[in-house]
Order: C-alpha cells, then sequence, then structure tokens
C-alpha cells in the first residue's frame, strides 16, 4: 500500500521518536546543569510515546550554543550548514536563507531597540565589507545585515563582539531581542523610562544558559505609556506601565501590568494576569514566566510551541500558579478596572520633529523605505545623531529610526542633512504608515516581493490619494505573519493566485480594521486572491471610499471600516468581485 506524503512524515517522526526512546530507557536523569530542565522536558514526552520535532531532535544532540567550532571549520571550507545544523546556527543570529539568497543573514540583538552612533557605524562596516551594503530594521526594531557569504561567519562574529553588539539568541527556539517603549527616557507622556528595565532582562537573558532551551522563539516588550507603541500586546510578554485609579484607594505608584500570550499570527492578543508588580520585579516575574514555558511547552509539534497554547491549556489561573512556584511570594492581585487608562499612543509619533520632555530638545523620527539603509546612510545618520544630538540612534517596530536630543535650534540643519542623503523627517500619512517584512527577495517562506510591492503601492497611492488621518498598511509574505497583518489598518497576506494559462502568480489576501493599543482588533478579511498588478487599485478604492463616505473628519479609517458589513467594504474594494467560496 502507498502512504500519502503526511502519512509518510508521520511515520518518520514516530519512527525518530521511538529511536529516541529507546535510546533514552534506562539512561540516567537529564544532565546536571543549566541545559537539564529542556532535557527533562524532552524526556515527559518521550516518556509518553511521544516523538520530538526534528529540531528538539538537533537541540537534544547538541546545544545550539557550543557551535562555534563548527562554525570556524564550515567558514574554513566556505561551506553552508547543512541540515539541522543550520536550524543551530540561528543561536549565533546566522540564518542561512537559501535558495532566495546563497547566503546568510545576520539578525542582531539590540535591547531596546537602541544604539549609539559608533556601532551604528561598526555595523555600516559589517555590511560594507562581508554583506550587502545595506541593513533593514526590522518590525521588532532591530537591524539584520544580508548577503553575507559562507567564508564570512567568523569574522562577522569577531567584529561584533570587538564593537560590543552581539547576535546570540536572535533565531531559533530563543528570546527575541527586548523591545521597549522607542521614545522612553524623552517622551513627555511616558509613565515609566523602561530602558534599565529591558537592559536587566537582556543581561539575565544572556547570562542564564537554561533560557536558550525552549521550544520556541519568545518576544518580550516593555510598554512605558510613550507616544510610539512598541506593540507590547503582540508579545508573549508584555510589561505595561501604569497607576491605580484615583478611586480606588490604592498608592499611586507606578506598577506594572503583565500581559502574556500574544501572537497575532495566531489570532490572538496578550492576556492581562490580573497582577501589579513593581519594576524591580520585571525581571523576576519574566524569568518565572520562561521557566514554566520551558516545562510546559510542546516540544512534538511547533505549530503549538508557542506560549499562547500553554495558556489555552492551562487556563490564566493555573498559569499564574505555576509561575508562582518560580518566585518568592504570590504576586499582588490588581483588577484592570482599577487603574488609570494608558496614555493613548500617537500613530504618526514615530516621524517627524517632537519636543522631547527636556527643554529645548527635539526628537527626529526619519522615514526609511520600508526600513532599509544603505550603509552610506547608516554612516550619516550615525553622524548626524552624533553631531546634533546625543549620539543615539532608535529603532522602532514601524521600521524607522528615531535621533534623539536635538536642540530646537539645530531642527533645520538635521532636516537638510537627511534630504542629502536621501531620506526625510517628513513622509505622507501613506508612506509612514506602510510596513513590509523581507517578502519572496530574502524570505523562503514567502509567497510574494511584499518590500517591491509595498514601494510600488505606495507611489501610486500617493499620486491618487490625499489622506489627511495616519493609516497602517501591512505586507506580510507568509502565515508566520512578522509584519503582523492582522493588526494593520490594512493587513494583506501574500499567496500564489492562480491566472491564466494554468499558471501562478503573486497576489495578496485583504484584511480591514486591524489595530493596536486602545485600539486592538484583529482585521476581517475582505478579498481573496487578489493580484499583485491589482493590490495599488484595491487600496485606492478603500481609502477613497473612506475619505468619501466617513462619518465625520475624525472617524478614523478601523472605526469606519468596524462599522460596515464585509460585503458593503468588498464591493468598495472589488466591484463585481464575487465572495470567495
Amino acid at each position: 500500500m502507498d502512504f500519502s506524503e503526511s502519512q509518510k512524515r508521520y511515520l518518520e517522526g514516530l519512527g525518530r521518536g521511538l529511536a529516541i526512546a529507546r535510546a533514552a530507557h534506562g539512561q540516567a536523569p537529564a544532565p546536571a546543569g543549566p541545559d537539564g530542565i529542556a532535557y527533562a522536558a524532552q524526556n515527559r514526552f518521550l516518556a509518553r510515546g511521544q516523538a520530538l520535532a526534528k529540531e528538539e531532535e538537533a537541540k537534544r544532540a547538541r546545544h545550539g550554543l557550543d557551535l562555534w567550532d563548527l562554525i570556524a571549520a564550515n567558514a574554513q571550507k566556505g561551506e553552508f550548514p547543512k541540515g539541522t545544523d543550520a536550524f543551530l546556527y540561528r543561536y549565533h543570529g546566522l540564518f542561512h536563507t537559501a535558495p532566495t539568497q546563497n547566503s546568510f543573514m545576520l539578525r542582531l540583538c539590540i535591547p531596546n531597540g537602541i544604539l549609539d552612533a559608533e556601532r551604528l557605524h561598526a555595523l555600516a562596516d559589517v555590511a560594507e565589507e562581508h554583506g550587502g551594503g545595506y541593513a533593514d530594521v526590522t518590525t521588532r526594531a532591530n537591524l539584520q545585515i544580508r548577503e553575507i557569504g559562507p567564508r564570512a561567519p567568523l569574522a562577522v562574529l569577531e567584529r561584533l563582539a570587538a564593537a560590543g553588539l552581539s547576535s546570540r539568541g536572535a533565531g531559533a527556539d530563543n528570546i527575541r531581542n527586548i523591545t521597549g517603549s522607542p521614545t522612553a527616557g524623552i517622551d513627555p507622556q511616558e509613565i515609566y523610562d523602561t530602558r534599565p528595565l529591558g537592559i536587566s532582562l537582556h543581561h539575565a537573558i544572556v547570562l542564564h544558559r537554561e533560557l536558550y532551551g525552549l521550544p520556541r522563539k519568545f518576544n518580550i516588550a516593555f510598554d512605558g505609556g510613550g507616544a510610539v507603541s512598541p506593540l507590547a500586546e503582540t508579545n508573549d510578554i508584555g510589561f505595561r506601565a501604569a497607576r491605580a485609579a484615583t478611586d480606588s484607594g490604592l498608592p499611586a505608584d507606578v506598577h506594572f501590568r503583565v500581559e502574556i500570550g500574544g501572537i497575532t499570527g495566531h489570532g490572538d492578543f496578550a492576556e492581562d494576569l490580573g497582577v501589579a508588580i513593581g519594576p524591580e520585579q520585571c525581571v523576576h516575574v519574566a524569568l518565572a514566566i520562561l521557566r514554566v514555558f520551558i516545562d510546559e511547552g510542546d516540544r512534538t509539534d511547533r505549530r503549538r510551541a508557542r506560549l499562547k497554547y500553554v495558556l489555552d491549556r492551562m487556563g490564566r489561573e493555573g498559569f499564574l500558579a505555576a509561575a508562582e512556584r518560580h518566585l518568592p511570594a504570590p504576586l499582588s492581585r490588581l483588577p484592570l478596572t482599577d487603574c488609570e487608562p494608558y496614555p493613548l499612543p500617537r500613530r504618526d509619533a514615530h516621524v517627524g520633529f517632537h519636543p522631547q520632555r527636556q527643554p529645548g530638545r527635539l526628537y527626529c523620527g526619519v522615514a526609511l523605505p520600508l526600513g532599509r539603509m544603505t550603509v552610506a546612510q547608516m554612516r550619516a545618520i550615525a553622524d548626524i545623531a552624533r553631531g546634533f544630538g546625543s549620539g543615539t540612534i532608535r529603532l522602532t517596530a514601524w521600521q524607522n529610526v528615531i535621533l534623539s536630543d536635538i536642540s530646537t535650534g539645530d531642527q533645520e540643519n538635521v532636516r537638510r542633512h537627511l534630504v542629502e542623503i536621501g531620506l526625510s523627517a517628513e513622509a505622507s500619512h501613506i508612506r509612514a504608515g506602510f510596513v513590509a517584512c523581507t517578502g519572496s527577495a530574502g524570505c523562503k517562506f514567502a509567497a510574494a516581493d511584499t518590500k517591491r510591492h509595498a514601494l510600488q503601492c505606495m507611489a501610486h497611492l500617493e499620486r491618487t490619494v490625499k489622506l489627511d488621518v495616519p493609516v497602517q498598511v501591512h505586507l506580510t509574505g507568509c502565515p508566520n505573519s512578522c509584519a503582523q497583518h492582522l493588526i494593520g489598518d490594512i493587513g494583506l497576506l501574500a499567496t500564489r493566485v492562480r491566472a491564466e494559462e494554468d499558471c501562478e502568480i503573486e497576489g495578496y489576501h485583504v484584511f480591514v480594521g486591524g489595530g493596536y493599543a486602545e485600539r486592538r482588533s484583529l482585521g476581517r478579511e475582505v478579498l481573496r486572491d487578489v493580484p499583485h498588478g491589482e493590490l495599488a487599485r484595491v487600496l485606492e478604492r478603500l481609502f477613497g471610499g473612506y475619505l468619501a463616505e466617513r462619518s465625520s473628519a475624525s472617524e478614523s479609517f478601523q472605526e469606519f471600516t468596524r462599522r460596515q458589513p464585509i460585503e458593503a467594504l468588498r464591493a468598495l474594494a472589488a466591484p463585481g468581485v464575487p465572495e470567495a467560496a
């Protein structure tokens, strides 16, 4: 009898699991030391006769942090890693991006998304000497350098270390770079400067080897209440600064709410745990939650190995009780209704010049074309930051940079220097709102060239639509949703569309009405299988209909689309297109 492909994969995995179980039977318990807790978690699945995912098998055979000799040997031979070694390379931030680019992509760890001018200069040198001559700001306020050759990884990692930078844990089943409010410490409306918390947690992670044995990747963010959102509610853990309401009878000291389980690509925002903790507790609470995830996370099915699914299974109170077992005392309960409302983020605060809390100082949000900077622009941005500010560069989840601590008298000088390098602090509501993942130009999972299509749409819309309010359009290349399409005013999920002559072309499914922060909502699907060549006109019709039919100038695009039935939005976006089956 012939087996289907899915049956073959199942039997292959079962065979691997049984082989490992037989090998483990009768052996000593999990090894002592920090690696033991992940090993013990794997053993619990094996004891139940379940097969580990191949990535778990790879981690069990060789820890991803113990790859230095292999990286050196492969670099000497000019070879890329093979098999699951490619997965383990990601522990060092090195991603082999074949077949789209037969090279490495380097992802950094930049805690809080903040670095100084000297380090940006060092990264420009790495991108020029070993990469493609550019870097991309990611949707996690991070930097990536692409087109690194097979002989370069060791030299790149050594250059990073010499500059005080790291890519350790930037990929694979690790805690990604800790993000925070991009305007922390300079924002007039913020409740708490979260920068020290992000740095403390970053170092706690680096120095705890057991935190590199997670079931899957893990995202953590701090939100201090500033004008530029770090999208904490989309993270596995989001710490939000808050104050008790004045009529609650509780002290007005700043505390942090804890939200967990956010993963919008799987249809969920983070859930409030119902507790209030002091700033000094944040690192300890994060480590306790991570310990529960290590113990309880799925080691057999990668699709369900995120924290959300542990929370779904255990329930909020069960999960909280498990986390408290790793803490010296129970956490203080505080209903969300007993807190003051969070300060509202401003959707245009990441671009342009804005006053800081420090008198006479401004910050400047620089509009980048979907996050990309050439090495010449990287060096110039570093020089502008150092020459007119404090030398600080802040990366945002909106794929741009912020230069802080600029004297009000230097605003025009900064503006002029940016224009000289082909950048600007000014951007239309259309251009400032576009976000796009790497796409098929650099990611094998993507079904479309998202960055190219985003640039085409921006150019078309700036000629045809005059938006007077901020809107956000998120293009993502695959269901992993790195660009978080479901939280955009318009979200676009790449797909392959059947065209004439029985061939396939690049296209998108269209979602509308997503949002974050106080407007958190997942977008609703309006259209399927829109060919990429039709995409700009679909967006033009949606925006044109909004401007013509909104109830008032103050009604946001999200509010407009949320009060419309899907049928009306479908007719507006693509008249005459039948509803997909």
